[in-house]
């Protein structure tokens, strides 16, 4: 054994993979907190997470006070998660508060957010600094492994389908009260910030130890909870989690972005694709998934630029059966109407185009009531 692969086999990471069975899923959904009579960021994560009694998931702070996260236990089914998703979002308001999903707030100030104040928010905050503008919110999705060879084969088979995913589910076309000119601002401020974006390519569970520890010790951090992948093996809770969606509008959407990265990644794990294009031309079709949203163009597996709904009709057609196994083919439905009426950011133009910004904020307030 070579000096390279002696070092690789030794740093490999504890992990906690395999302690579910199946494929089970979980979901993170980060929300902006805003004011009831105009729709403005309200710094006031603290107060509701004190208030509120959640029945089933919790509520977590994010490093903007503005920010509250809703978060499931682990679930069996999408079902499981819509029911958590309700129950949460039903006692934020209950205690008085009011949340709208974008990944950016439309309207907000450039710097004017405050920070949530914990060691590990202190931390980033000092690191990142004038990076911290404006909260960007995202939507989370943990799919658990039952090893660890295993979850490195489906994060880099979901790595592929990245551009895609950014595609369907940008949401955050206006910043600081103007239209960016991208479908996801959000995408390309997280640009900006350390250890983001599309992650190598990795050979197996072991190399992806080795890279964790140099990354985090050059980095001057902990662990690879820094490294803010918008796909990364996550073995503390023995999952793969994507990380690259906006937050969504609306409930409906959530489950249906949910369900399409459940299926994908139970298909990569059984069914691997091809190794695909190289960590640069990966970072670029995201961005031209960001930038044009469903009417970008982005790479198949063969490198071939094809539009993006052709490409997410196709991917639906091979998951169908991993989405029927997983009980989540209904849930799937919501992609389809993605597909037909526009992602976030064709939905948020359209409501300014009617009514101006105002309209917006208002649209997408309603979007975020709780139902029965």
């Amino acid at each position: 054994m070579s000096t390279l692969e002696e070092r690789i086999a030794i740093e490999a990471l504890d992990h906690r993979f395999g302690l579910e069975p199946g494929f089970p899923l979980g979901v993170e959904e980060e929300l902006l907190l805003v004011d009831p009579r105009d729709g403005r960021l309200r710094a006031d994560a603290e107060r509701v997470i004190a208030a509120a009694r959640p029945s089933s998931g919790w509520l977590s702070t994010e490093i903007f006070a503005a920010e509250l996260e809703l978060v499931t236990p682990v679930c069996r089914s999408i079902d499981e998660v819509a029911a958590c998703l309700t129950s949460l979002l039903a006692e934020v308001q209950r205690v008085g508060a009011e949340v709208i999903g974008s990944g950016l707030h439309p309207t907000a100030d450039p710097g004017a957010a405050q920070l949530s104040s914990s060691p590990r928010y202190n931390e980033v905050s000092d690191a990142l600094r004038g990076l911290l503008r404006t909260p960007p919110a995202a939507l989370h999705v943990h799919v658990g492994m039952p090893d660890p060879e295993t979850a490195i084969r489906v994060s880099n088979g979901l790595r592929r389908h990245l551009p895609l995913l950014h595609s369907l589910s940008a949401n955050s076309p206006f910043w600081y009260g103007h239209d960016s000119g991208l479908a996801s601002a959000r995408a390309a401020i997280l640009r900006s910030y350390p250890r983001y974006g599309v992650p190598r390519w990795f050979r197996d569970w072991a190399e992806f130890s080795m890279v964790a520890r140099e990354l985090a010790d050059a980095a001057g951090v902990r662990d690879y909870t820094y490294f803010w992948w918008d796909v990364r093996p996550h073995p503390r809770l023995g999952t793969v989690e994507v990380r690259a969606p906006d937050a969504q509008f609306s409930l409906e959407r959530t489950l249906a972005l949910a369900a399409l990265i459940h299926a994908v990644a139970r298909m990569e794990a059984e069914v691997p694709g091809p190794p695909y294009h190289s960590r640069d031309a990966v970072g670029e079709a995201c961005y031209q998934a960001t930038r044009y949203g469903l009417d970008a163009e982005l790479l198949d597996d063969a490198g071939n630029r094809r539009p993006a709904r052709a490409l997410a009709r196709e991917l639906l057609r091979r998951v169908a059966p991993f989405a029927r196994e997983l009980g989540c083919d209904a849930a799937l439905g919501g992609v389809e109407r993605i597909l037909r009426e526009g992602n976030g950011a064709d939905l948020q133009r359209t409501v300014n185009a009617r009514g101006g910004m105002d309209s917006v904020l208002t649209w997408l307030r309603s979007q975020r009531q709780a139902r029965p």
